[in-house]
């Protein structure tokens, strides 16, 4: 179909006399629905008079059409002046006006234009991406208080979900701190607290830790307290949930195996792919992971690199067995591996949220470098949704905190 397409203005044009139906039909849309015509127009300043009248004027299909009845219509000519107008793309550019076939040069020409189209889109959005931002807080702040206005019980279950974060900071912040004789070292204050007789969390620090418990929400455990962005947090929490399962199962594959195996060049990514691979689809929470799957994935890949000529010697059945049993272990909900993997993970998301995105190498989580370039995508994702959400919802939340929460909290955002 697409060589039928491009064949058909060839014939028409390479016919006598020539038929410029389909030669203006291409005309029209580069004017109307590419790069140029319309497009380039709008990106033109008010200042920039000659050069629109230069395009609206080569780009004028009546008088294309009657060049055409005749036969004094230069294809080659506008599609060289399309060609000296792109801005972009140099060495295209380049290879196009060497081209002589009108054409091919119309079939050249619309296979750069796709793409340079696409780049323009990029950047005019990228351009005016601060200020759509600013306005997308205030449109979702605007249609969410017209929503609260007609249902004001709305908030009952934001005010439900940070009590917990709030109680707990409380509590901790009405503890003594331990005395310098006990612990060797001068006392040191809490994420958010004050200087004061009496230390009180701030509203930031409880909130953060309020994301963080969304990352542990169960499924029907209750309504979602922040609904307008419930499935980009719970996607989060399917990816933080897979990677805990990913990263344990390598964990336990290390240990369990020979260093030489571990160590083999693309033995790691390939294990990583295949557990990613069975846990597609997967909520990937300790009740719904079926065991069966990834234990029978892992022994396979470790028995197929035991079998691997000179990476280890003698039998290995008796190894690959214990190791099924221990990635069947991991999905108990009490296993210690699991436990720990996870608590890896959300301590360095913890620590980046609180630390507004200042992670630095050193507090990436040890053992988990397998998954690094997984983890920091995840990272950078949850920062971006709950960045955005506490833009939007910041003045609800501090409201909530300071009233019937924490009303001594420092509030320390805007």
């Amino acid at each position: 179909l697409h060589k039928a397409f491009w064949d058909s203005p060839e014939e028409q044009l390479t016919a006598s006399p020539p038929d410029y139906t389909g030669a203006i039909q291409l005309l029209q849309e580069i004017r109307d629905h590419c790069f140029f015509g319309q497009a380039l127009l709008s990106l033109l300043l008010p200042r920039h008079h000659q050069l629109r009248s230069q395009i609206e004027e080569a780009l004028d299909m009546e008088l294309i059409r009657q060049e055409a009845d005749h036969e004094a219509l230069d294809i080659r000519g506008l599609t060289m002046f399309v060609l000296g107008t792109m801005p972009v793309w140099d060495e295209e550019v380049q290879g196009l006006q060497a081209l002589t076939d009108p054409a091919h040069l119309l079939r050249e020409l619309f296979r750069v234009l796709g793409p340079m189209k696409t780049d323009m889109l990029t950047f005019t959005v990228q351009s005016i991406r601060t200020r759509l931002q600013d306005h997308i807080i205030h449109y979702e702040r605007k249609k969410f208080q017209e929503l609260l206005d007609k249902l004001p019980n709305r908030q009952d279950r934001t005010r439900e979900w940070l009590c917990k974060p709030a109680a707990e900071a409380s509590a901790s912040s009405s503890q003594p701190p331990p005395h310098p004789a006990v612990s060797g070292s001068p006392a040191v204050p809490s994420l958010g607290a004050i200087s004061s007789s009496t230390a009180v969390p701030s509203l930031k620090s409880v909130l953060n830790q309020g994301y963080m418990n969304l990352l542990c929400w169960e499924p029907g455990q209750k309504e979602y307290p922040t609904f307008m962005d419930q499935a980009r947090l719970q996607g989060v929490q399917a990816q933080v949930n897979q990677l805990t399962i990913i990263g344990a199962v390598l964990l336990v594959t290390s240990s369990m195996c020979e260093s030489t195996l571990f160590c083999w060049p693309g033995f790691v990514a390939r294990l990583k792919v295949v557990t990613k691979v069975l846990l597609e689809g997967l909520s990937c929470t300790w009740r719904d992971f079926p065991p069966f799957h990834v234990p029978g994935g892992v022994q396979g890949q470790v028995g197929w690199g035991f079998e691997q000529p000179g990476l280890v010697e003698g039998s290995q059945q008796d190894k690959c067995i214990s190791l099924k049993g221990q990635i069947k272990s991991i999905v108990d909900k009490g296993n210690a591996v699991w436990h720990d993997t996870e608590q890896r993970i959300h301590s360095f998301l913890s620590l980046f949220i609180s630390s507004d995105g200042q992670n630095s190498q050193k507090d990436f989580p040890k053992g988990l470098d397998p998954i690094q370039e997984e983890l920091l995508e995840v990272r950078r994702r949850f920062g971006s949704v709950i960045h955005h959400n506490r833009q939007v919802f910041g003045p609800y939340y501090s409201g909530i905190l300071k009233k019937l929460l924490l009303p001594k909290a420092e509030s320390d955002w805007d």
